[in-house]
């Protein structure tokens, strides 16, 4: 068994599009109508084949309040994994991303949180 799709909620999906790919790098894997919204998902490059992260819209009254207690806890949607915390983050400072938290060395992990601009926090993360 093995993750084959994972989602994050988004505000707007035309938003969150541009910004996983145009700013974070991701590439666009499907994008097929439903209705009023859309199954936008997006995957690495380095991997177009693995997992896909479903842009999901907010849409369920529920989404709403969970997602403001994440980001009022300070607590990341997801994660993902880059080779260099570091230089991701001066990367996406560089393109006006803002953080949360700047890089943070915990033991073997060096961790970095980011505000995707579609009401999540996203942490980026490196294992030693």
């Amino acid at each position: 068994m093995k993750i084959h799709l994972s989602s994050v909620f988004v505000d707007d999906q035309d938003k969150a599009l541009r910004f996983y790919t145009d700013v974070l790098g991701f590439v666009k894997k499907n994008d097929v109508p439903l209705g009023e919204d859309r199954w936008v998902t997006v995957v690495s490059p380095e991997d177009p084949d693995g997992t896909e992260l479903l842009l999901e819209p907010s849409g369920h009254p529920a989404v709403k309040p969970y997602k403001e207690a994440l980001v009022e806890d300070g607590i990341p949607a997801t994660s993902f994994a880059v080779e260099d915390v570091v230089a991701e983050f001066d990367r996406l400072r560089e393109l006006g991303v803002r953080f949360t938290q700047e890089p943070l060395e915990m033991g073997p992990v060096t961790t970095a949180v980011l505000d995707d601009t579609c009401g999540n926090l996203i942490q980026i993360v490196h294992h030693k």
